[in-house]
């Protein structure tokens, strides 16, 4: 292919339609948008003329869409598709500094950098995300207690303004844009490149043992003392279990083994009918799998994939959920409010809705970078649920008032339906972050949870 940089390339990708409506969504597929138009950019170099062209408060930066709400949805405006400029530019394999342009998926990077000894210094449950929408939710992921963030491993990026053209900024270069940009929901302009420092690993294996645990005074005992000998924890927790919180805690760390990669790969070939996902199919389900790992409570030896992104072998999870989609309710609350955790599961317990995905780690103390940042010290819980209207809406809303209570906070990558209030709460510094808004851009998660 030879490059160019004329706008043709760039031109109109995608109009309404079947495949542009499956294609520009939002994983969780909630909610339901309508994109005026979807530009595909191939290079670098193209971007200036795209955003000089665009009307005021039109364009979003879109990746691999695996934000689970709104926050890379732009309903009725305009998409720039980054995923084509994906290439790396630059990599120092002595100490592990790779640049790399922002459309590279996560997945893509790590077949490169793993038979090199290198991986991600934080990864998220699933390798289909972009570098780009790595840094701009600022991810994280079962190892925050010693890494912390995605953004905290960015060494300098390189960030399209339309006011004012690339900007190169870091830690101690246009160092309030660099903080704007990493959990700024890809509003400050479009990131280029990033200079990303990786992790030396032994081998490709990850050594993991999966501990049961029947309340949330054990699930703390054992996290308090994995956090401590094992560089990544998470737990499973299942939050239909009514007034017993069990679940299963997964540890590991790297060791020096190799193991080839699982080539197998699924799909869902029609979008699942609401039934599936009833209370009952969903606790038998639950029951099973806590079973299973209780029996099966000891170290085993998983290739890196296995272990990070089990989901992604079924490529297209997210029909499980049927045409209406689900949300994802992901909330971090301080240590100690240990009570709080126990009234949000047993309130979606209670609920009667389905939900096989539940999620509970303890944050660190290692501070993000970002302005917008979601970690903080605390416990996380996040949990799916299929979107189901009103009543779905009456329980979250009930959680919203619980968290705010208690000064907490909802993750806006995988929100699709918090209120401004909350949001604002949640995020304290969203003033100061206004002024970093590139004035081209907007999304319809920001135009939803802050004053016109």
């Amino acid at each position: 292919m030879n490059r160019t940089s004329s706008l043709a390339d760039a031109e109109l990708f995608s109009t309404p339609g079947p495949n542009a409506e499956f294609r520009y969504q939002s994983w969780g597929r909630y909610p339901h948008v309508a994109h005026r138009h979807v530009r595909k950019v191939f290079w670098r170099d193209q971007l200036p003329e795209l955003l000089e062209r665009a009307e005021p408060a039109s364009l979003l930066p879109y990746g691999m869409g695996r934000s689970y709400g709104d926050a890379c949805l732009n309903d009725r405006r305009d998409l720039l598709d980054c995923s084509p400029i994906n290439r790396i530019l630059d990599f120092d394999w002595p100490t592990g500094l790779v640049r790399v342009e922002s459309g590279m998926t996560l997945g893509e990077l790590l077949k490169v950098t793993v038979p090199r000894g290198w991986f991600l210094p934080v990864t998220p449950g699933t390798k289909f995300v972009t570098i780009g929408g790595a840094i701009a939710n600022d991810v994280h992921g079962k190892n925050h207690h010693r890494a912390g963030t995605f953004g905290c491993h960015v060494e300098q990026m390189t960030v399209y303004r339309s006011d004012i053209g690339p900007v190169l900024c870091s830690v101690t270069d246009k160092a309030d844009l660099f903080r704007a940009t990493i959990g700024g929901l890809g509003l400050t302009g479009v990131i280029g490149w990033a200079d990303l420092r990786l992790k030396r690993i032994p081998a490709n294996v990850i050594e993991v043992e999966r501990i049961a645990f029947k309340s949330l005074d054990e699930f703390l005992e054992l996290s308090n003392e994995s956090d401590q000998e094992f560089e990544y924890t998470v737990c499973w927790i299942d939050c239909l279990s009514r007034n017993a919180t069990r679940g299963i805690l997964f540890r590991g760390n790297h060791v020096n083994k190799n193991l080839p990669p699982s080539s197998k790969t699924h799909r869902i070939p029609i979008d699942c009918p609401a039934f599936f996902l009833n209370r009952t199919a969903v606790s038998l389900f639950n029951g099973a799998y806590y079973r299973l790992n209780a029996r099966n409570a000891h170290s085993s030896f998983v290739h890196y994939d296995k272990f990070f992104y089990p989901l992604d072998s079924l490529l297209n999870w997210n029909r499980l959920y049927g045409k209406s989609g689900f949300v994802q309710y992901q909330c971090v609350v301080p240590h100690g409010c240990v009570s709080l955790v126990r009234s949000i599961v047993e309130a979606v317990s209670n609920s009667g809705q389905g939900c096989f995905l539940g999620v509970l780690k303890a944050f660190g103390a290692i501070a993000s970078p970002g302005m917008l940042s979601f970690p903080r010290p605390g416990l996380t819980l996040a949990f799916d649920l299929p979107m189901r209207a009103s009543r779905t809406a009456a329980l979250l809303a009930s959680l919203d008032a619980l968290v705010l209570a208690n000064g907490g906070a909802l993750y806006p990558a995988k929100d699709a339906r918090m209120s401004s209030a909350m949001f604002q709460a949640s995020f304290p510094r969203w003033r100061e972050f206004v002024s970093f808004i590139d004035p081209k851009f907007s999304s319809s998660l920001w135009r939803r949870v802050t004053p016109e």
